[in-house]
């Protein structure tokens, strides 16, 4: 009853993917859940630190801005560091352990991060948006489609 009849291939296939599960207090709160599935278009094993951690960031800062209205726009805080809240503009890796976010501090200077993935603690904030006529920034949407080679 119910029981799903599995190879081992298709066992070891599913032991090997990468989970994830949120609860929000609010229904139907964006997660990204049915977005990590996008993360396993290449082989597991092919991936670095470096590329886990940038690809996961990518959807929890897309899942993030679902939530902003439009007069908001993603911030990212660094816990532990002096470095402050960094108005996100662009982010990438360099294998096989560092990432770099790309982007303006609280006083509108050019600033770029580079952090090893073990000193990885970020928090996501949602900043009022720099121009009132200009439509928020959403760099969650730039990243997926790159992610997804489009």
């Amino acid at each position: 009853m119910g029981h799903e009849i599995n190879t081992s291939a298709e066992a070891a296939e599913a032991a090997a993917m990468p989970r994830c599960h949120e609860v929000h207090a609010t229904p139907h709160q964006p997660g990204i859940e049915e977005a990590a599935k996008s993360l396993t278009q290449s082989p597991l094993d092919d991936k670095t630190p470096a590329q886990w951690a940038y690809e996961r960031l990518i959807l929890y800062i897309h899942s993030f801005e679902e939530t902003l209205d439009e007069a908001h726009e993603v911030a990212m805080g660094f816990a532990g560091s002096d470095a402050g809240t960094l108005r996100i503009e662009g982010m990438g890796y360099f294998e096989p352990d560092i990432l770099t976010f790309y982007g303006q501090d609280q006083l509108g200077v050019r600033t770029q991060l580079v952090q090893h993935v073990s000193q990885l603690s970020v928090m996501l904030r949602a900043l009022p948006k720099q121009q009132d006529e200009a439509p928020p920034t959403r760099i969650g949407f730039r990243l997926v489609q790159d992610l997804n080679g489009a």
